[in-house]
């Protein structure tokens, strides 16, 4: 799953990369309103990428019966990951808010998976690395993509809480 967080990260990446852009002020109320779109739907194509590559890796490593290694570096950037990408889900989700932005709303859900990702490798390191249970980290990886994949379906159909 390891390699799950750092794709996620640059999932994620992109989501701001596309919310950055959608930030950018235009004195047109349309192109604002097409960049809002294009920018919903780059956010929802990143979420359904990162739903079919947890949903790949997470089956092979079942398949494989591949357990994850043991890495000290690991388990604290996971651990800073669960205090870091909370705080900017936050901050996200107040611009989001104050610009009546689904976009940026998005973008945050993007985050949010983000520290859910961390949050269940930080689980899998630890209950493989105290239990031996191998399986642990991409069996929660799979319970993890219907989420994601809905989350993605829905910003591709222009569908956000700020509806």
């Amino acid at each position: 799953m390891r390699g799950n967080l750092v794709l996620a990260a640059l999932f994620d990446f992109a989501s701001s990369l596309a919310a950055l852009w959608r930030l950018r002020w235009d004195p047109e109320e349309a192109r604002r309103e097409s960049a809002e779109r294009h920018t919903l739907r780059i956010i929802g194509g990143c979420f359904l990428l990162l739903a079919a590559y947890v949903s790949y890796d997470a089956v092979r490593a079942l398949l494989e019966r591949r357990a994850p290694k043991h890495s000290t570096v690991g388990i604290v950037i996971a651990a800073l990951s669960l205090i870091v990408m909370p705080l900017l889900v936050h901050f996200k989700r107040r611009i989001a808010s104050r610009l009546g932005s689904g976009a940026l709303e998005a973008e945050a859900h993007q985050t949010r998976i983000c520290a859910y990702l961390s949050a269940i490798l930080l689980i899998g390191l630890g209950l493989n690395a105290w239990l031996g249970w191998w399986w642990a980290d991409p069996f929660a990886g799979l319970l993890m993509v219907p989420l994601i994949g809905w989350e993605g379906w829905e910003a591709v159909r222009g569908h956000t809480c700020c509806d």
